[in-house]
């Protein structure tokens, strides 16, 4: 080899395993005419690279600006090898070759990457009759295909999955080791005559059908006598010809369950769904009536683009979204033609519509098995779970939990190793809005510009429960794992952390979680505490929601924090949720917050928005008086009256509360929107909708969609004015325009509200009227914080700011009076964001004392 060669030694951080990012480096060094090697080492793609200068550099230019489409560099670094190092000799005598070697595990941060939607190419292969995938529902390449669901442990190779019980077929063995082919090194590969299968479950006895346990006998047989880490049989002459058509046969079989009407689990990358026809109402409502779901909207997988664009509006940067490698669900407004099929039951009283495109082969074969038969192109996918339960990921959990939703289960036998549920978003202002951070994008870390050194385990909330594991400066959030009500919810969680902490190689220093000593994520925390040897760090809730929106946003300076939710533990032992405080990494300060109110029925009153209702108006007046306005009101029968006011008067199974969720649920009965919740937060989501019906019917609702929706701010600031000067304000509280000074002043504007609705005026309006006039009110209150702490940045965090009027209305007020506000985008800004907060605590408690 010529003596001007030099040789580099480069590692690659970021999400590169799993995405084909060791082919890709091989392809580059082919292109560039570099020899050397590249190795997956964990936390890092190790690459040596020797060439001369130019093809050093051409490799390198190569490498930052045309890696693999799924991969997410986060650094690389490049060293020089020098005479002395024993690597030196090594390349710089070897031959004309670039070789993928053996993966190497070493220490430091790792990343894992999230499962992949089926790519464009493996779509074309999967229904080209000449291609010998054709049809195959497990069909993946190194761009696409099952990643974090299906790992045992990293580096991300073939044995360390739930395939390594697959031997490899000749051909698909010769694919994964030839450097042209486009599975050069994906770990999940196979085709129809060998890897898993799709079967159903017999619904009497819950075990595969015995004509699939006679196909698969000689595959366990191979599998067992098969150790060779290529996984490639001795035994050349096996071929499991009958998997590929008895899968088929099976999914066609699914078809016409679903086309008789009938419901089905269907088994896909991170769990099970639950699937009908989403164009059959009788369906759809008898799906609603066997889960007991009578409004909560329900999700629907729609065949392709141009069925969305039949059924919803859509624009550019959604459609971006939607049909990207994540294939998240996206809620779209529908649209009101007489070409939608969209069943009415799907989405009821709603203007919107969860929707998302296949993005595991099967679901693309229960669209469209490579016959002729018609079948619909809308199907509902809910989450294959009991209400409160985590979402059932193999054969025993869908039979002994979900059977009686369904009339038949499809299922495989490749194993899901962490169960992932699908990651919901919407749009706010023309970028995305996370609303449940799961599917396609979990475990991708955030990186803050710090120099935290340390780890920890962060347990997160009890609603929407996820928890994350910090390294560092990298944060890990996990899937979304549910709500901690129900104790197999709680399971899947210290399961999933058990093999989150192996897969990371993470020794947690501490452990932080929520201060509610009430909460099962309190309980697991002290459980692995006590387990692990380790102590806890207790943070309250609305800080570690505002902590959350820092994090995401690498906003490590002080700043006021708005803090609105249902609930959480204050540190004065009673309930907050409207709160503003000042925060920094180091605690907070509790500046202000709403006007605390009796909240009678404890945590029931979640769920009946009627009761707060009513005990904030035996606050506000004397009992004759607030009975009759109750009556008025129609809130409750007059029979209910008088228990209600006892436990009110005696303060009877209730506690002191400044939850700005239950204030939204409490005026959504006063106007007759809604007096119950049959799912969280349906009170507060049908007065967003009632109010934004009416800036609909003004001419002036913005669309939030668009990164212009600013330009009708100023309209509704007249708006507000034309309403507000045709009341006759000597009758409200103030008598000043309808105007309050601080967040504290929400008793006053519920009064107000109380007498305009008594007065006839429009609920559509009065809602309206209450998301302004709260956001004006956080106004006027960060003015004054601001001014007496000089801080010029607001956060605003909590389950209240999903609601796109409310965040609308608070960030255009407070960016005209020049502050610089901070919202969530791809991080929840509910519950299922604040462990990234309670890390982002802990981590700068373990930096500082060290």
């Amino acid at each position: 080899m010529k003596k001007d060669k030099i040789i580099k030694h480069i590692k690659v951080y970021g999400i590169v395993q799993g995405v084909g990012f060791r082919p890709t480096v091989s392809r580059h060094a082919m292109e560039s005419k570099i020899t050397g090697s590249v190795c997956n080492r964990g936390p890092y793609v190790e690459i040596y690279a020797c060439g001369t200068y130019e093809e050093i550099e051409m490799f390198l230019d190569l490498l930052k600006h045309k890696p693999p489409k799924r991969s997410a560099i986060l650094k690389i670094d490049v060293k020089d090898v020098l005479s002395d190092d024993e690597n030196y000799n090594k390349y710089l005598n070897d031959t004309n070759e670039f070789e993928i070697i053996e993966s190497k595990k070493t220490a430091g941060e790792i990343y894992v990457s999230p499962d992949i939607a089926i790519c464009d190419e493996c779509k074309e292969e999967l229904y080209d009759k000449s291609n010998r995938r054709y049809l195959h529902p497990f069909i993946n390449c190194t761009s696409c295909g099952p990643r974090l669901t299906i790992l045992d442990n990293l580096p991300y190779d073939r044995h360390r999955t739930s395939m390594k019980i697959f031997p490899m077929c000749k051909e698909c063995d010769s694919e994964y080791h030839s450097s042209e082919s486009r599975r050069y090194d994906a770990q999940p590969v196979c085709c129809n005559d060998c890897g898993p299968a799709y079967y159903m479950l017999d619904m009497e006895t819950g075990k595969p059908e015995s004509d699939f346990l006679e196909i698969v006998k000689v595959q366990k047989d191979v599998s067992v006598k098969d150790k060779s880490l290529n996984m490639i049989t001795k035994n050349t002459s096996y071929k499991f010809k009958n998997i590929g058509e008895y899968s088929l046969n099976t999914i066609k079989r699914a078809r016409e369950i679903i086309r008789d009407g009938k419901i089905i689990a269907v088994k896909g990358i991170g769990g099970f769904h639950l699937c009908c026809d989403g164009t059959d109402d009788e369906a759809v409502k008898r799906l609603r009536m066997l889960k007991n779901r009578p409004v909560k909207p329900f999700a629907v997988m729609m065949k392709n683009m141009d069925v969305v664009n039949r059924e919803c509006v859509i624009d550019e940067n959604q459609k971006e979204i939607l049909d990207g490698y994540q294939k998240p669900i996206l809620l779209l407004n529908k649209k009101n033609s007489d070409e939608t099929k969209l069943a009415n039951s799907i989405s009821i009283d709603n203007e919107s519509v969860g929707v998302m495109l296949p993005y595991a082969p099967v679901q693309m074969l229960l669209f469209d098995a490579g016959d002729d038969d018609e079948f619909t192109d809308i199907l509902v996918m809910t989450s294959g779970n009991v209400s409160g339960a985590p979402i059932s990921h193999n054969d025993e959990e869908a039979y002994t939990e979900i059977r009686g939703f369904v009339d038949a289960i499809l299922t495989n036998n490749r194993d899901i190793r962490i169960r992932t549920d699908d990651s919901v978003m919407d749009f706010f202002m023309g970028e995305p809005m996370m609303i449940r951070r799961s599917r396609g994008y979990a475990p991708i870390p955030y990186m803050t510009s710090s120099d935290f050194k340390g780890e920890v385990l962060a347990i997160g909330g009890e609603l929407k429960n996820t928890f994350c594991i910090a390294k560092n400066n990298i944060f890990y959030p996990s899937s979304y794992v549910g709500d901690l009500a129900d104790y197999r919810t709680v399971k899947a969680l210290k399961d999933s952390i058990k093999r989150m902490l192996d897969l990371l190689e993470c020794k947690p220093e501490i452990i932080v979680c929520d201060k509610h000593p009430k909460y099962n994520s309190t309980m697991v925390a002290e459980e692995l505490s006590e387990e692990l040897g380790i102590k806890i760090e207790y943070v309250q809730h609305h800080y570690a929601h505002i902590l959350s929106n820092m994090g995401c946003n690498d906003f490590l300076e002080e700043n006021i924090g708005v803090s609105f939710d249902g609930t959480g533990y204050g540190d004065d032992d009673t309930i907050w949720g409207g709160e503003i405080l000042t925060c920094n990494l180091d605690g907070f300060t509790r500046e202000t917050h709403i006007k605390p109110f009796f909240q009678m029925g404890g945590d029931s009153s979640s769920k009946e928005g009627v009761k707060i209702a009513v005990s904030i108006i035996f606050s506000m007046f004397e009992k004759e008086e607030a009975y009759e306005c109750i009556e008025k009101l129609n809130l409750c029968e007059k029979k209910d009256l008088n228990l209600l006011y006892m436990m009110f008067d005696k303060k009877m199974n209730g506690v002191n509360s400044t939850s700005m969720g239950r204030l939204f649920d409490a005026i959504s009965a006063v106007l007759g929107i809604r007096n119950k919740s049959t799912f969280e937060g349906e009170s507060a989501i049908y007065l967003e909708y009632a109010a934004e019906k009416y800036l609909d019917s003004r001419n002036v609702k913005p669309e939030y969609k668009n990164k212009d929706c600013m330009d009708k701010y100023d309209a509704i600031n007249e708006l507000t004015s034309k309403i507000v000067d045709g009341y006759d304000t000597e009758f409200l509280c103030k008598n000043n325009g309808f105007t309050y000074e601080d967040i504290n002043e929400t008793d006053k504007l519920y009064a107000d509200i109380i007498k305009l609705k008594l007065e006839g005026k429009d609920s559509g309006e009065l809602s309206f009227l209450f998301h302004k006039k709260i956001s004006e009110m956080v106004v006027a209150s960060v003015k004054t914080i601001s001014r007496k702490n000089n801080i010029k940045t607001v956060t605003l965090s909590g389950g209240v700011f999903q609601n796109k009027l409310l965040t609308y209305l608070t960030k255009g007020a407070l960016e005209k009076e020049g502050f610089k506000v901070l919202t969530h985008k791809l991080l929840p800004a509910n519950d299922g964001g604040i462990a990234l907060g309670q890390a982002l605590y802990g981590m700068n408690k373990i930096t500082k004392n060290n």
